[in-house]
């Protein structure tokens, strides 16, 4: 009997399946399949070098509105995450009796328990990603298979700088713990081998950026490959979210202040 309710409980492949599309499908799949379209509408209009690609576009014509809208959008672009951490939440409790709230976060390395090694670690592949990432975009511009990328469209407000700071900490913890830390363990469930797992998040990761061009799918993909392996040795997704938050960071924010000093704010 103990056996037999064991195997009731236990969640089958297709729940498994399901889960990974569900997510996907509300968050980087969807992302990925329009970034796609958006580049073949850039494509057919003119060559992509002429193209522009702004990663954080002004919402509203009015300051506060807009600073609403900002807000709002940061806070339900996280669903996605909450429902991950419910699905690990949840294959955790069919298997033990799990610490509310905390058992997620823990398996996913999703915390600050290690936060020493985790911003060493984040911080080094900030570093390790960052100059190539930059040579392959210029490469990209060169090539023509790229679009110039403006990091921040926003109107230079007292709020700008905060807002893009925690919008390059939502797109890290989104990132991450859905392409990374989720993906490659749901897949891993669903009897995927690591090399095609590692493919799988790689090829997703560099989609969800083809609006702005083939160089940022190839650079963003070669990233996840990178991130992957990571993952996979450190057991924790918060060095990636460390790495990439720096990363986007230094866009966006870069970007933003470099702006206001040349007065174009």
């Amino acid at each position: 009997m103990p056996q037999e309710r064991a195997v009731a409980r236990s969640p089958s492949r297709a729940r498994w399946g399901a889960q990974l599309l569900i997510v996907l499908g509300l968050s980087l799949g969807q992302s990925a399949v329009y970034s796609v379209i958006q580049l073949l509408d850039k494509a057919t209009r003119a060559p992509l070098s002429q193209g522009t690609s702004t990663l954080n576009r002004s919402l509203s014509s009015r300051e506060y509105f807009d600073l609403a809208y900002q807000l709002l959008d940061i806070l339900f672009a996280l669903v996605p995450v909450a429902l991950v951490l419910y699905f690990v939440w949840d294959a955790s409790a069919r298997i033990r009796r799990p610490v509310l709230w905390t058992t997620p976060f823990g398996r996913l390395g999703f915390n600050l328990a290690r936060p020493g090694r985790d911003w060493l670690w984040g911080a080094g592949l900030f570093l390790a990603v960052g100059i190539p990432s930059l040579g392959l975009y210029w490469a990209g511009r060169a090539l023509g298979i790229t679009t110039a990328i403006i990091p921040s469209g926003l109107d230079q407000y007292w709020w700008t700088v905060p807002v893009l700071i925690v919008s390059a900490v939502r797109h890290a913890v989104v990132e991450e713990v859905i392409v990374v830390a989720f993906m490659l363990g749901w897949l891993r469930r669903l009897g995927w081998g690591v090399p095609a797992a590692i493919a799988a998040s790689a090829l997703l990761r560099g989609s969800y950026h083809l609006y702005q061009g083939i160089g940022p799918f190839v650079g963003n993909a070669v990233m996840g490959v990178v991130f992957a392996l990571v993952y996979r040795k450190y057991g924790r997704v918060m060095p990636l979210v460390i790495a990439h938050a720096l990363l986007d960071i230094a866009a966006f924010v870069g970007f933003s202040v470099a702006g206001k000093a040349m007065g174009l704010g």
